[in-house]
C-alpha cells in the first residue's frame, strides 16, 4: 500500500521573511578575532538572517490571540491551546482567524477531522474572496490562504478527492500558488492514472524544487504499479526517495514514507530481503508526524516468514511507535494497527481479541487519504479477518467443549451459534466488497502494491467468499494479464484452495506440489496452508505416509493453520491405563482437532512422573508436547480437562502468554490522551526504538 508523504498544511510560503539582528551572535563572531592583531572590518562579518518563530506557517502573524495559541501548541500545552481557541471564537464568532485557529487545534491536536472541517467551512464562508485584491484589502489574506490549503488536505484525508482538487485550483487561481505537485495523489486515489502521469511529468519539466519533484516521482511510481504487469524499473520509485537516485544514502533514513514505499515496491517485485532492508532503515528514527509506521510492515513480513519471536518484538515496537504519533497521524493509520495486531493474535490463539480488533477497525471512520488503498479495501480486509476470527474462536470453543461435562457443554454450545452467525455475516460483507472484478483481479497480485496489505497466507480465504467458479475465471484472466509473471507459485496456491473447496483431491495434490516447488522460501505461512490442504487430500487418497509428512510440515511452520481451517488430524493414542490417561484420551478423541486412525500420528498421554500430552511423528519426533504438575487437590477429571485445554492452546497457537492488559492496549488509547503525554514519552521512545 503506497503512501503519500504529504502531511499537515502542505505549503505555507512565508508572506514576509522578517529580519532580526541578534547582538549576542555578533559579539560571538567578533570575539573570534580577539587574538588577531590586524584590524577588524565589521562590514566583512557575515551576519545570517534570523527568522521569527512561525505561527501557523507564517512569520508575520501579529494577532496576540493567534500568537498565544501558537505558543501553547509549540510548548505542547494542548489543553491550553484548545481553551484559548474556543475563548477566541466565543468572543469573535465571525472572525475567520478564530474559526481557523480552532479548526487547526481540532485537526492537529485531537485528530477530529469532521469538527475541524465544520470550522474550516465557516472560515471560508466568512471570507469567500475571489481575487487576491479582495483578500488583501480585507486584512484576512493569511487566514483565507490557510483555510483553502487546509480544506484541500482535510478533504483528501476524508476521501473527497474532487473537493481536494477544487481547493487546489482555488489556491492557484487566487494566489498564483503552483499546486501541480499536489494534484498527483488525489488523481491516484480517483484512479485517474493517465491524468496523474501527465501532472507529474509537468512538474518534472517545470520545477526545480526537490520536494515537488519527489512528489512527482512518487506519483509516477504509483502509476507504474497500477498495472498488473511487474514494473520494468524501480527508477521512478527510487527517485521519489532521492532525486539523485542514491537510495543507499543513509541520510534518506529519516524519510519514513519514502522507505516504506520502496519496501512495498520491492515486495511487488518479490525482492523480499531488500524490502525488509528498507523497513529496517525506516525503523531507526522515530517519525511521529509520518503516516507510515514501518513496524506494521515489519510485523507482517516476520509473520509471513514464521519468525514469530521477531514478530512479537515487532508488535511491541509498533505499539511504542504508535503511542508517539501525532494525533492526526494516529487517526489516519489506526485501522492498520488494529488489523496487523488482529492477524498476530489470530496466529497466537487469541481469536476473541482478534475479533474485537477487527470489529473496531470496521466501525472506525476511514481517514486514509494518504494511502493508495481505498476505504472499501480496508473494510473488505477487516471483514475478512473478522470472519476468520469468529470461525477460529468457534473452533476453540469446540475444543473446550470436548473436555466439558454434559451441562457445561450444552451451555457452551448455546454461545457458539452466535460465533457462526457473526462469521457468516462478516463473510457476506467481505464477499460483497471483494466482488468487484477489477478489485479482485488486482488483489490476486502477490503483494499488490496499491491495495490494502492483506498477508498472502490470508488471501486464499477470498476463494470461499466469492465462490470457486467465479474465482477460477478471475484467476485465469489475472494469470493471462501477467499478475503471476514473477512467480507462478502464488497462482498454484489459489488453484490448490479452489480444488480443496471442490473436493478435487487429485488437483489439490498436483497444484499443491507446483505451488510448493515455486513459492519463495520466505512465504512460510502460505506454504504451510498449501501443505495442510495437501495433507487432507493425500489422506483421502490413501497416501498415508505423504499425508502425515504434510500434516507435520504444516504444524511445524504454522501451528494455527489446522485450527483455522477446521481440520482434523489422524492420530492413534498411547496411554498408560490410569483413570487420568483414559479420561484424557477420551477428551482428545472428542476434540475436532483429532480423529482415531491406527496409522496416524502418535498422541501420547502420560500420567507420571508428570501429566503430559505429546503429539509425535510416526518416527517419534516431537511435534508438540505439554507437561504440567498434577494438582493434588483436584480430581483426575479436573486434571484431565485442564491438561487437554492447555495442550490445545499450546499445539495450535504460538505459545505466547499475552496478558489481558497487553491485549487491551492493542485497542489503542484516546488520541487526546496521546497528545497530552506525547512530549513526555518521546524521549523514552527514541531510546527504546534505537536499542
Amino acid at each position: 500500500m503506497i503512501g503519500d508523504f504529504q502531511t499537515g498544511i502542505f505549503s505555507r510560503p512565508l508572506m514576509t521573511k522578517g529580519i532580526l539582528l541578534v547582538a549576542c551572535f555578533v559579539l560571538l563572531n567578533v570575539s573570534s578575532f580577539a587574538q588577531d592583531d590586524s584590524a577588524i572590518d565589521i562590514d566583512s562579518i557575515e551576519i545570517p538572517e534570523a527568522r521569527l518563530p512561525l505561527c501557523f506557517g507564517f512569520s508575520d502573524v501579529s494577532d496576540p490571540r493567534a500568537l498565544a495559541i501558537c505558543d501553547a501548541l509549540n510548548l505542547k500545552q494542548n489543553v491550553k491551546a484548545r481553551e484559548l481557541s474556543e475563548q477566541w471564537l466565543r468572543t469573535a464568532p465571525v472572525s475567520p482567524a478564530a474559526q481557523f485557529a480552532l479548526a487547526e487545534v481540532l485537526f492537529t491536536v485531537e485528530g477530529n477531522m469532521p469538527r475541524a472541517l465544520f470550522h474550516l467551512n465557516r472560515a471560508e464562508e466568512l471570507t469567500g474572496y475571489d481575487t487576491l485584491e479582495q483578500a488583501f484589502s480585507s486584512g484576512n489574506v493569511q487566514w483565507h490562504y490557510l483555510t483553502l490549503s487546509q480544506l484541500s488536505y482535510v478533504h483528501q484525508l476524508m476521501g473527497d478527492q474532487l473537493k481536494s482538487l477544487e481547493y487546489l485550483d482555488k489556491l492557484n487561481k487566487i494566489y498564483g500558488q503552483d499546486v501541480e505537485s499536489f494534484k498527483g495523489w488525489p488523481l491516484i486515489k480517483l484512479k485517474e492514472f493517465d491524468a496523474a502521469r501527465e501532472s507529474a511529468n509537468r512538474v518534472l519539466l517545470t520545477s526545480d524544487n526537490e520536494r515537488e519533484r519527489a512528489r512527482a516521482w512518487n506519483t509516477l511510481c504509483a502509476v507504474e504499479l497500477a498495472s498488473l504487469q511487474p514494473i520494468e524499473s524501480m527508477s521512478a520509485c527510487d527517485r521519489a526517495i532521492d532525486e539523485d537516485e542514491n537510495i543507499t544514502d543513509r541520510s534518506n533514513d529519516y524519510d519514513t514514507v519514502y522507505l516504506t514505499n520502496a519496501s512495498e515496491v520491492a515486495l511487488s517485485l518479490l525482492e523480499i530481503d531488500k524490502a525488509e532492508e528498507y523497513l529496517d532503515r525506516a525503523t531507526r528514527y522515530l517519525n511521529p508526524d509520518s503516516v507510515a509506521d514501518p513496524w506494521i510492515y515489519k510485523l507482517y513480513l516476520t509473520m509471513n516468514q514464521a519468525r514469530f519471536d521477531e514478530a512479537r518484538a515487532a508488535l511491541d515496537r509498533m505499539l511504542i511507535w504508535r503511542e508517539q504519533q501525532d494525533p492526526i497521524v494516529g487517526v489516519m493509520n489506526r485501522a492498520e494497527h488494529f488489523l496487523v495486531s488482529a492477524a498476530f493474535l489470530l496466529l497466537a490463539g487469541y481469536a476473541e481479541d482478534a475479533e474485537k480488533l477487527t470489529s473496531t477497525a470496521l466501525n472506525q471512520p476511514d481517514r486514509n487519504g494518504s494511502y493508495s488503498a481505498d476505504n472499501a479495501q480496508k473494510d473488505a480486509y477487516a471483514a475478512l479477518l473478522n470472519m476468520m476470527a469468529n470461525r477460529t474462536e468457534y473452533q476453540i470453543q469446540l475444543e473446550n467443549i470436548a473436555s466439558m461435562d454434559i451441562i457445561g457443554a450444552l451451555r457452551a454450545r448455546a454461545g457458539t451459534s452466535k460465533l457462526r452467525f457473526n462469521a457468516w455475516r462478516a463473510a457476506r460483507r467481505a464477499g460483497s466488497l471483494f466482488a468487484d472484478f477489477e478489485v479482485i483481479q488486482n488483489r490476486l497480485r502477490p503483494y499488490a502494491p496499491l491495495d490494502v496489505h492483506i498477508p498472502e497466507w490470508i488471501e486464499p480465504e477470498i476463494v470461499g467468499l466469492i465462490g470457486t467458479g467465479v474465482m477460477s475465471s478471475i484467476l485465469e484472466q489475472a494469470n493471462r494479464n501477467g499478475a503471476f509473471q514473477l512467480n507462478s507459485g502464488y497462482y498454484f496456491s489459489y488453484k490448490t484452495e479452489i480444488a480443496a473447496l471442490t473436493n478435487d483431491h487429485d488437483m489439490v495434490i498436483e497444484a499443491g506440489q507446483n505451488s510448493l516447488a515455486q513459492l519463495p522460501q520466505q512465504a512460510v505461512l502460505l506454504r504451510a496452508r498449501v501443505s495442510a490442504r495437501m495433507a487432507e487430500a493425500l489422506w483421502e487418497e490413501d497416501r498415508a505416509e505423504e499425508a502425515l509428512a504434510a500434516f507435520e510440515s504444516s504444524l511445524r511452520h504454522d501451528p494455527s493453520v489446522i485450527r483455522r481451517l477446521g481440520m482434523s488430524i489422524p492420530v492413534y493414542i498411547e496411554q498408560q491405563g490410569s483413570d487420568f490417561s483414559k479420561l484424557t484420551a477420551n477428551y482428545l478423541l472428542q476434540s475436532p482437532r483429532f480423529h482415531k486412525q491406527d496409522n496416524g500420528l502418535q498422541l501420547v498421554v502420560h500420567s507420571s512422573p508428570n501429566l503430559s500430552i505429546c503429539l509425535n511423528s510416526r518416527s517419534g519426533d516431537v511435534i508438540s508436547c505439554y507437561t504440567v504438575n498434577a494438582a493434588d487437590n483436584q480430581s483426575s477429571e479436573w486434571n484431565a480437562q485442564e491438561l487437554t485445554r492447555l495442550f490445545h492452546t499450546q499445539t495450535f497457537g504460538l505459545g505466547y502468554d499475552i496478558s489481558k492488559a497487553q491485549r487491551s492496549i492493542l485497542l489503542g488509547s484516546s488520541v487526546i490522551l496521546s497528545s497530552q503525554i506525547y512530549g513526555n514519552q518521546r524521549q523514552n521512545a527514541d531510546t527504546l526504538l534505537n536499542r
